[in-house]
C-alpha cells in the first residue's frame, strides 16, 4: 500500500509540474489530484523538496541502470535526452525552481558516473597516475555537465540535441589523447 500511494503522490506531482511552475503547486494541490490526504502525503514525504529529490534520484538511478557498461558518452546523452524532451516542462520547472541545486547536484553525479564508466576501459593498463585519473574525470565530467546546463538554461530547444550529439561525436577520443599523453608523461618522469 505504501508503495502504490509513493507512486501516486509521484504521479500527481509530475503531472502537475507538466501543467504549472513548481512555485505554483501546493501539498493541497498534489493530494487533492491523487485523492489521499495530507496525512498520507507527509507521512512519505518531508516536503516537496524531498519528493523533488526522490523523483530525481529515481530519474538518474534509471538511467544509471539502463546503462550499466557505459561505452558512449553519446549513448548516455540520448538516453538523457529521450527522458528530458518527454518531462521538458517538468524539468524546466525544477531547473527554474529554487529545487535546482537539487536537480544540478543529481546531474553532476550522473555526469560523473557516465564519464567514470566510459573511460574505466582506457584506465586499466594502469599507466595514468591515480592523480592525472581524477584529474581526467572531473575534466571531463565538468565538460559533460557544463554542455548539458547550457542546453538546460536555453530552455532545452530540441534543435540543440543535434549539435550537442555532433560536439559529443567531434570530441570522441579526446580523453583517450590525454590518457595516452598523461601516460607518456609518467614514462618521461
Amino acid at each position: 500500500m505504501a508503495n502504490f500511494t509513493k507512486q501516486a503522490i509521484r504521479t500527481s506531482f509530475m503531472k502537475l509540474l507538466n501543467e504549472k511552475p513548481l512555485s505554483k503547486i501546493s501539498v493541497r494541490d498534489i493530494v487533492e489530484d491523487c485523492g489521499i490526504n495530507r496525512n498520507s502525503f507527509y507521512y512519505h514525504y518531508q516536503d516537496i523538496p524531498a519528493l523533488i529529490s526522490e523523483i530525481i534520484t529515481g530519474l538518474f538511478d534509471r538511467l544509471i541502470a539502463a546503462y550499466p557498461d557505459v561505452t558512449s558518452l553519446v549513448d548516455c546523452f540520448n538516453a538523457a535526452v529521450d527522458y528530458t524532451l518527454k518531462n521538458k516542462r517538468a524539468i524546466l520547472h525544477i531547473y527554474n525552481s529554487v529545487s535546482r541545486d537539487i536537480f544540478e547536484t543529481y546531474l553532476m553525479k550522473y555526469s560523473e558516473y557516465a564519464v567514470t564508466e566510459y573511460l574505466s576501459a582506457a584506465f586499466s593498463d594502469g599507466t595514468v597516475s591515480e592523480e592525472d585519473r581524477e584529474i581526467i574525470i572531473r575534466f571531463v565530467k565538468c565538460s559533460l555537465f557544463g554542455i548539458s546546463l547550457d542546453w538546460l538554461s536555453s530552455g532545452l530547444p530540441e534543435e540543440a540535441v543535434g549539435n550537442i550529439r555532433r560536439m559529443l561525436t567531434v570530441s570522441h577520443g579526446m580523453s583517450e589523447d590525454i590518457i595516452r599523453r598523461c601516460a607518456e608523461n609518467e614514462k618521461k618522469r
